[in-house]
């Protein structure tokens, strides 16, 4: 068995394995992470440890207590989170109303027990550090 050709082709593969592994870390697919662990926050009611896990821009926008007395009034009602999938996210560079930056908006199509459809848009901002945090949120 000749094996003068194997080598380059192992080296082929191993940088596609590479480049396939990097494409998929788009930031709509990083950001749909961060955003199903803060969003099991707000499912868990704790509503402070949200806000704390927010983005800067997002806690200089809406202290604390609001938020926590915010979501008492319009997340709590809705009960426990029966299902969340992801509709849509889009990568967005700017937004009205917010300083230009990456942004990631997506829409998740929810079932909660005393709401059966509901549509909650969350965005996600990426922080000087490069991690992505919430910048805001919506249930409709």
């Amino acid at each position: 068995m000749k094996t003068g050709w194997y080598l380059p082709l192992l080296l082929l593969g191993l940088c596609l394995t590479r480049i396939s592994v990097r494409a998929e870390d788009t930031p709509e697919k990083v950001a749909a992470i961060a955003a199903g662990k803060w969003l099991s926050q707000v499912d868990a009611g704790n509503y402070a440890g949200s806000w704390r896990e927010a983005s800067t821009y997002f806690q200089g926008a809406v202290a604390e207590k609001a938020w926590i007395e915010s979501l008492n009034g319009v997340r709590k009602p809705l009960g426990k989170l029966l299902s969340r999938k992801l509709r849509n996210a889009r990568h967005a560079k700017s937004l009205p109303g917010a300083p230009d930056g990456d942004y990631v908006v997506m829409q998740f199509d929810t079932r909660f027990a005393n709401k059966e459809v509901a549509v909650e848009t969350v965005t996600f901002m990426q922080e000087k550090n490069a991690t992505w945090k919430a910048a805001g949120y919506y249930i409709k």
